[in-house]
């Protein structure tokens, strides 16, 4: 039992103390997103020569991937900057925000309407994808529109909308990754898993998480202080 122990935290301990590290050393204030990065990829090969498996292969292996992984997430970006830009320059937001006029909608059912569209998007594209073709077309819409907390009648500011939407978009987005019979995520893991286990194991593991997945979302939108709770605490000294 001991020994089992003294594994378990040879192999949890260090790696859950980098992560630790380095979103403390953001959350604090310490260092940049960029800066915590460079410290984590220090203390991976760091923590990889503790575990002896640093060799040239391993590190030619990792600069390799993360080239590769950098110039797409890059890519993604560029292309998803350009799309906003002219979408927005050839008067298609105008065009939206005139359809939706049109078709008089609820502030409730503008946001029923793009969490859907944002869920049937996440069969086909990543996340990143998503935020920079969806988010820059649904944010300025949804912004204009009037919530109120269920619970105190209290209206929204601009500000809370973006937050309390953007969590909301993220949780719709998540759910769809794990709704068959698309759902990329299961995908994903199919890739990595025995033979035994099979697509349709998995279709019926998800969906407890789907039906938690939407719990949450009902009470987020029931209560968006739920969602603005920790952006509040985190901060409240800026």
């Amino acid at each position: 039992m001991g020994e089992k122990l003294a594994m378990t935290a040879t192999a949890l301990l260090p790696p859950m103390g980098l992560i630790v590290v380095v979103l403390g050393s953001i959350l604090g204030g310490l260092a940049t997103p960029t800066e915590a990065a460079g410290c984590g990829a220090i203390g991976s090969i760091i923590l990889c020569a503790c575990y002896k498996n640093l060799t040239m292969e391993v590190l030619k292996e990792a600069l390799y991937k993360t080239v590769v992984i950098t110039a797409m997430i890059l890519m993604i970006l560029m292309c998803g900057t350009m799309f906003a830009g002219v979408f927005s320059a050839t008067g298609g937001m105008a065009g939206v925000q005139a359809l939706l006029a049109a078709w008089e909608l609820t502030s409730w059912q503008t946001l029923a309407m793009l969490l859907f569209i944002a869920f049937i998007a996440g069969f086909m594209l990543d996340l990143i994808s998503l935020m920079l073709i969806v988010v820059p077309i649904a944010m300025p819409i949804i912004v204009l529109q009037q919530f109120t907390d269920m619970t105190t009648g209290e209206i929204l500011s601009r500000g809370d909308i973006k937050i309390w939407f953007s969590i909301c978009f993220l949780i719709m987005i998540q759910t769809s990754y794990l709704t068959p019979p698309m759902a990329p995520a299961i995908f994903y893991l199919r890739g990595i898993s025995p033979p035994e286990i099979t697509l349709m194991h998995m279709y019926k593991g998800v969906v407890p998480f789907i039906l938690l997945h939407g719990v949450v979302l009902a009470f987020v939108l029931y209560i968006p202080k739920m969602a603005l709770w920790l952006p509040t605490i985190l901060f409240r000294g800026f």
